[in-house]
């Protein structure tokens, strides 16, 4: 993820991921060696904590979340210039989703210097 796709507020309880890639366009995949064409990929994700707290900690699978339900929205671009397409998802404000947090997490290693302190 390039420097800078990710914003969060001041108070951590909103994020903004937006970022351009280059990916490819393979129609025939999962083709052993399926042709592929260049294309293009923009995405914008905003996630927006909600004043329900979530707490989630499981010491046998060292994991560890704390933090918010949120409300989380995406919209997306994708264009393959070689054939001259391109494709756009709805606006981001008609988007929803069923389920998103925001908060903190530790896992593996981190978990267990994280439950020592």
């Amino acid at each position: 993820m390039p420097k800078g796709s990710l914003t969060l507020s001041p108070d951590g309880r909103q994020a903004t991921l937006e970022l351009i890639a280059a990916v490819i366009d393979q129609p025939k995949w999962p083709a052993y060696e399926a042709p592929y064409l260049p294309a293009v990929m923009s995405l914008k994700v905003v996630w927006k904590a909600t004043d329900e707290k979530v707490l989630i900690n499981d010491k046998e699978k060292h994991f560890r979340f704390e933090g918010f339900r949120a409300i989380a929205q995406a919209e997306a671009r994708v264009s393959v210039p070689s054939l001259d397409f391109s494709w756009r998802s709805d606006p981001l404000k008609t988007s929803h989703a069923e389920f998103a947090i925001i908060g903190t997490e530790v896992n593996g290693k981190y978990f267990d210097e994280y439950e020592k302190s």
